[in-house]
Formats: structure tokens, sequence, C-alpha cells
């Protein structure tokens, strides 16, 4: 089967880049595009071939279901990965009505994100072959892409705990300024590549928040911030 091809909605440019961060680093999955507006959204699904949208609900010029509604209404079956802060369960039930095949709240991690997209590519594969024909692989279908996701118990392997226990302690006595990766390099007498390392560990948890530090006659400079 080809890459998945997958659209990314999300009017917060820092965090549209970090979505399409997430979905690339997934085998089996390419970005399609990055839009903000439900008007951009409608072109783009108009004139490209996208398997799935993960979809942002508050954008500046409508509700996200706006999107699926037209699409719909227009016979598309592109599939609708809400991902929004939107709690509210009104519109939990609406999305729901208009087919999405899940919902994830913001803040997430990639670990989040990744165990859908895999279930999502068992989910497209299974129906491309034989086995859904009996109640039971229809059943086994909707309950993979359906599943909680389950945190991991522990770090990558090459994490030293020492390190990242260090690391969080600068994170939190930073807050809520947050930290560069270059800070905590100097700070902990490492690297930056080790600390960054470290850093985006915490980040794909949720335990940390990647923001950009602005200022000065340089680039932005990509600081984390404790969130626990």
């Amino acid at each position: 089967m080809n890459d998945l091809r997958v659209l990314v909605v999300d009017d917060e440019p820092l965090a549209a880049e970090g979505h399409a961060s997430y979905v690339q680093r997934v085998p089996g999955f390419e970005v399609a595009g990055v839009t903000g507006t439900v008007q951009e959204t409608l072109r783009m699904l108009r004139g490209h071939e996208v398997d799935l949208v993960l979809l942002d609900l508050n954008l500046p010029d409508g509700n996200g279901l706006d999107i699926v509604r037209r699409i719909r209404a227009a016979g598309g079956t592109v599939d609708i990965l809400p991902i929004t802060a939107a709690r509210e369960a009104r519109l939990v039930r609406n999305a729901v009505a208009l087919g999405v095949i899940g919902y994830l709240l913001k803040p997430f991690t990639f670990n989040d994100l990744r165990e859908r997209l895999e279930a999502y590519q068992r989910f497209r594969l299974q129906l491309a072959s034989d086995e859904v024909t009996t109640q039971r692989g229809v059943d086994a279908v909707f309950r993979d892409l359906r599943r909680p996701v389950e945190a991991p118990s522990v770090a990558p392997k090459g994490l030293v705990n020492e390190v990242l226990d260090e690391v969080i302690a600068a994170l939190r006595a930073s807050a809520p300024e947050g930290m560069s990766a270059s800070e905590v390099a100097h700070g902990l007498d490492t690297s930056r590549v080790t600390a960054r390392r470290y850093l985006q560990y915490l980040a794909d948890q949720g335990r940390a928040i990647r923001s950009q530090r602005t200022g000065g006659s340089g680039r932005p400079e990509v600081i984390f911030t404790w969130h626990e």
C-alpha cells in the first residue's frame, strides 16, 4: 500500500508545524499539505488526493465540522480525525454523527497520534483485504480503530534516568520562561544534541511544550517549557 496522505489543518502555525512533523515520523504516512482556514482546506481537498485530515475544530472562518459537512454533502469520503481542545459533548456527538474515525484532545503527545495513525493504517489495510467478511472481522476493525491509547511505561532506549531527571529539574526551575537546548546543555555540561534529544522526548510525552522565543536580530529560537 502506498503511503497514506495526511492533510494537517490548524490555524496556529507552530501547532500545525508540530503536527506535520509528528506525521512525518510515522512510517507509511506523508504530509499532503498544511492549511489554516475552512476555505483553504476545501480548496486543498478539491485539488489534491488526501486520505486523512487531522482537523482542528476552531478555525478563524468557521468550525472545522463545517468542512466535514460540506465534504459529506458533496459525496466525499476522506477520513477525518479531529485534533482539538474543544471538549463540549455537543461537538463530540456532532463529530461522531459525521463519521469521524476518532477524536483526539489537545494537548497530545507524539505517541498518542502515532498509535492512532498506526491503527488507522491497519484499518485501511483490513478494509482492502478479504478479511472483513464476518461480524467478527467487522468488530475487529472498529475495535482496533477506536481502542484507547496506552501511555508508554518506560523511556526509550538510550536515555539515562539520571540525566532525564536533571533535564526535568532544569525545566521546572526555569518555568514559566522555559529553556532552549543550548541553555540546558550549558547548565548540565553536555552537548546541545544530547540536551535536544531529552527535551524532544519530554515534548513527545506531553511533559514539555515547544514554542519559539523571538527577539534580537537572529532566528527565532525553539524553547521548551515544563508542562506538568
